[in-house]
């Protein structure tokens, strides 16, 4: 990995959400970049950030840099500073960099941050080129990256993550949790899952990234997850998220939406358009 964005707003979420990043950026080799943006509705015909703002939010940055950048090891930060929409602003940063991952903390369904970062995460997820790990502001990250939760359904796009998960797990000697939800009585679609299983291990097996492959009958497939998230004591939660448009307001599909709302651990997101092709 080459770049990480992250999203920061100085909020207590964000600097969980940059001290997670970092034990990224420090396994991978990755540098950081870290976002701000200006979303004030301002008369300011060119969108320029006000001077003063500016200048206080870099003086700001300076203190977080020189406290934080030693962690990297090798990296560095890189610092933006932007005004408009912030799931825009996120994006377009994103894909200038061409970001490997996004970060973005996000309060869950209680809670609440004065700031702009909790309230923005659904939109960063479904907006940005680049999967995204959401993170909750009082997630202990000291334990490091070692179990990660793959679960599987019947569709065609659920092993698209695969890959992406799979790099991260050999990046910190992770072990991956293939978790089967059988919601049907059909034993086609059952097989179907087992073969999805069955490449899954052997590519796993190929690159010795340890597995274990869970299969489970559930009538409630987000519950059923987070159960087994819990039980399983995983460290990250993998998924697909659905991604539609409706009078040009884009939500996450209830799967993906509840996961990350009610989740204790991280949640990477990946959309089939930014997945990664090659295993």
């Amino acid at each position: 990995m080459k770049a990480l964005v992250v999203a920061f707003d100085f909020s207590k979420n964000a600097l969980n959400t940059l001290e997670y990043a970092i034990m990224y950026a420090r396994q991978t080799g990755a540098e950081l970049h870290l976002v701000w943006v200006d979303n004030e509705n301002t008369p300011d015909p060119m969108m320029n950030i006000e001077q003063s703002l500016r200048i206080e939010t870099k003086k700001y940055f300076d203190k977080i840099v020189e406290q934080y950048e030693p962690k990297l090891g090798k990296g560095r930060f890189h610092v933006h500073l932007r005004k408009g929409k912030v799931y825009s602003e996120i994006a377009m940063t994103a894909r200038q960099v061409e970001a490997d991952l996004v970060f973005a903390g996000t309060h869950g369904i209680s809670g609440y941050e004065r700031l702009w970062i909790g309230s923005n995460a659904y939109r960063i997820v479904t907006s940005s080129p680049s999967p995204v790990i959401t993170i909750k502001g009082d997630f202990d990250h000291t334990k490091g990256l070692q179990k990660i939760l793959l679960p599987l359904d019947s569709s065609a796009e659920s092993r698209l993550k695969l890959p992406l998960t799979a790099r991260l797990a050999e990046a910190f000697n992770a072990e991956i949790h293939i978790l089967l939800l059988y919601n049907s009585p059909l034993k086609t679609i059952k097989n179907r899952m087992l073969a999805q299983a069955e490449e899954a291990v052997r590519c796993l097996t190929d690159r010795s990234i340890a597995n274990i492959v869970k299969e489970i009958e559930a009538d409630n497939m987000v519950k059923s997850i987070l159960q087994y998230a819990a039980e399983s004591d995983a460290d990250l939660l993998s998924i697909m998220t659905e991604q539609a448009n409706t009078s040009g307001n884009m939500f996450l599909g209830p799967y993906a939406q509840q996961l990350i709302n009610n989740a204790l651990i991280p949640v990477l997101s990946i959309q089939s358009s930014n997945v990664e092709k090659e295993w």
